[in-house]
C-alpha cells in the first residue's frame, strides 16, 4: 500500500472542472446517526458541500444495528455507486469482504485500513490536534486539573486523549488530566445522558475544562459543562456554536474534506493510505466569533509556536496507537 498525503482543497478546482460523474457517489454514516453533530454530519457536510457545488446528487444511509454494515456497503456496490464511502473503523472487516467482490467500484473508508487495490483509507493524526486543544485547556484552567470524556474505549478514542494529556502538561507540568470512557460497545457513540453523568463526575474531582470525543455522546458533555459553568472542547466539527461563550475550542478533523475530495475524484479516484495530519490541514483547532473572547494573547502566540513545531516536525506527537502506551499519566 503506498502512502498519500493529501493537501486539503487541492481537488477544489477540479470540483468546478470535473464535469458529469460516470456513477452517482454513495456514503455511508457510522452508528450515531447522520446528524450526531460531530463526525457523520461532518462527513454529510462535505457530502452536501460537493452537491451544492457541482449540482451532483449522491445517496446516504444512516445504519441501524451492527448487522448493517456489510449489508448497505454490498447494497450500493451492487447498484453501480461509484465511489462508495463510509465512515469508522468497524467498516473494515465488511469493507475487506465486499470490496474484494466488485474489483471495479472504488471505496473509501475513513478512519480505517483496508489493504486493497480498490481502496482508499483515510485516516487522521488526531494525536496532533488534541495536543493542541489540550494545551488551550491547560491555560484556561483556574484549578489545574482537565478531563476527558471518551466515546467507545477504543485505541483510536485513546489516541485522542492521549494527544490531550500530552498538551496539557506541555502547557502546565503540574496539571491533572482524568480520563474516563462512556463504553465498551458502539452504543457509546450515542449516549449523552451517560456523557452528562461522567461531565458532572469529573466536576466533582476538580476539572473546569473538558474534552469530549464521543460523538452524539458528547452533546451531553457539552451541555451539562455549560449548565455547570465550566469550559468544555468540541471534537471533529466545529461545535462551538452549541454554546457560544462556554466551548473553548473545537479539536477540528477535517472528515468533511476526506469525503468531499473522494465525491470529486469520483471513479478516478486514487486508492492507497491518505494521511490528513496537522501540516496538510487535515486537523487543528476552532477559532471563530463564538470562542474568540477565551482564546487569550498568550494562548494563542503559544498554540502558534506549538502548531509550527509540530507541522515542522520539530515536535512530535507520541501516538498512542503507535505502541499503546501513553507517555503521559492519565487517571
Amino acid at each position: 500500500m503506498k502512502l498519500t498525503r493529501t493537501f486539503l482543497g487541492a481537488t477544489a478546482t477540479l470540483a468546478l472542472t470535473a464535469g458529469v460523474a460516470w456513477a452517482d457517489p454513495a456514503l455511508i454514516y457510522d452508528l450515531g446517526g447522520k446528524f450526531d453533530r460531530s463526525f457523520n454530519e461532518a462527513a454529510f457536510g462535505g457530502a452536501q458541500r460537493w452537491a451544492d457545488e457541482t449540482g451532483g446528487e449522491y445517496r446516504d444511509i444512516e445504519m441501524q444495528s451492527e448487522a448493517q454494515r456489510e449489508q448497505a456497503i454490498r447494497r450500493f456496490a451492487e447498484a453501480g455507486y461509484n465511489p462508495v464511502v463510509m465512515t469508522g473503523f468497524s467498516m473494515a472487516t465488511p469493507l475487506e469482504t465486499v470490496a474484494a467482490d466488485y474489483p471495479d467500484t472504488n471505496f473509501v473508508i475513513i478512519d480505517g485500513v483496508v489493504d486493497l487495490p480498490n481502496v482508499r483509507s483515510v485516516i487522521f493524526t488526531e494525536q496532533e490536534g488534541s495536543y493542541l486543544v489540550g494545551m488551550m485547556a491547560a491555560m484556561a484552567s483556574e484549578t489545574g486539573t482537565v478531563s476527558f470524556v471518551g466515546g467507545m474505549d477504543i485505541p483510536l478514542i485513546r489516541r485522542f486523549a492521549c494527544g490531550y494529556a500530552q498538551g496539557v502538561v506541555a502547557a502546565n507540568p503540574e496539571a491533572n488530566v482524568i480520563v474516563n470512557y462512556t463504553g465498551t460497545t458502539p452504543a457509546a457513540w450515542n449516549d449523552p445522558v451517560r456523557g452528562g453523568e461522567i461531565t458532572s463526575s469529573q466536576i466533582s474531582q476538580g476539572s473546569d475544562v473538558v474534552f469530549a470525543a464521543a460523538g452524539g455522546t458528547g452533546v451531553g458533555v457539552l451541555q451539562t459543562a455549560a449548565d455547570a459553568g465550566i469550559l468544555s472542547i468540541g471534537v471533529d466539527s466545529n461545535q462551538n456554536h452549541l454554546h457560544p461563550g462556554q466551548v473553548l475550542t473545537s479539536m477540528v478533523k477535517r472528515v468533511d474534506n476526506a469525503v468531499y475530495d473522494a465525491f470529486t475524484a469520483g471513479e478516478d479516484l486514487e486508492t492507497g493510505l491518505v494521511v490528513m495530519d496537522l501540516a496538510a490541514g487535515g486537523v487543528g483547532y476552532a477559532l471563530d466569533d463564538n470562542n474568540a473572547d477565551l482564546v487569550t494573547a498568550d494562548m494563542q502566540e503559544a498554540l502558534d509556536a506549538a502548531t509550527a513545531a509540530i507541522a515542522s516536525g520539530e515536535t512530535v506527537v507520541h501516538d498512542y496507537m503507535s505502541d499503546n502506551t501513553c507517555p503521559v499519566s492519565v487517571e
